[in-house]
C-alpha cells in the first residue's frame, strides 16, 4: 500500500468533517429526521448528477463534482451513524454537536480500518480505475442499497446496507483523491 493513501484519506475526511461541523452549526441534526431510503436517494442524486456531467462533458450548475463526491461521503456516514443510533434505540432528534461530531470520527475511522484491509489485498487497484468507472460503482452500490431497503433489509447471500455505505465513502474518497492530481 502507497504510504500517503492515510495521509490522502484523513486530509479528505478531515475537508468533509469540517464541512459537516459547519454545516451542523447552521442546521443542526435536522437531518435526523430521515429515514435510511432518504438519505439513499440523496446520495444518488449526487451520483446521478456526477454520471450525466461526466457523460454530456459539461454543466449548466456551477457546484462542482467535488462537492457531490463530498456530499456523498457525508451523506454516507450520516447513514452509518443513523443506523448505529438505531441500534441504540436513540430516537432522540437534537443531539449535541460534540456527541454527533463524536460520531463522525468513529465512523471515519472504522471506515479507514476497511479501506486500508481492502487496499492491503487488493494492491490499490483503485489507482488504475477510472473514476467514471468508480461512479458507476457507487451507482450500482445505490441500487443495491436501495433493494434492500425496499426488501426492509432481508439478504439472502449479501452483505447489508452498511457495507454498501462504507464502499461508497471509500469509492467517493478514491476519486476525490484522483481528481486532485
Amino acid at each position: 500500500m502507497q504510504e500517503n493513501t492515510a495521509t490522502q484519506y484523513q486530509k479528505i475526511i478531515q475537508n468533509c468533517q469540517n464541512l459537516f461541523r459547519k454545516k451542523n452549526q447552521d442546521y443542526g441534526t435536522s437531518w435526523r429526521v430521515l429515514r435510511l431510503s432518504s438519505l439513499t436517494d440523496q446520495i444518488y442524486i449526487k451520483a446521478k448528477r456526477i454520471r450525466s456531467i461526466q457523460e454530456k462533458g459539461s454543466q449548466k450548475i456551477a457546484d462542482n463534482i467535488e462537492g457531490e463526491f463530498i456530499g456523498m461521503i457525508n451523506y454516507s456516514i450520516m447513514a452509518l451513524i443513523q443506523i448505529d443510533l438505531e441500534n441504540q434505540n436513540e430516537d432522540e432528534l437534537n443531539l449535541s454537536a460534540q456527541y454527533i461530531d463524536e460520531l463522525y470520527t468513529m465512523r471515519a475511522n472504522k471506515n479507514w480500518e476497511l479501506l486500508a484491509n481492502k487496499n492491503h489485498d487488493y494492491g490499490e487497484a483503485w489507482r488504475e480505475m477510472r473514476i467514471s468507472s468508480m461512479t458507476d460503482l457507487i451507482l450500482m452500490k445505490l441500487l443495491r442499497i436501495k433493494q434492500i431497503e425496499d426488501n426492509e433489509g432481508q439478504t439472502l447471500v449479501s452483505e447489508g446496507v452498511e457495507s454498501g455505505y462504507q464502499d461508497i465513502i471509500n469509492y467517493a474518497v478514491f476519486c476525490l483523491i484522483k481528481m486532485e492530481k
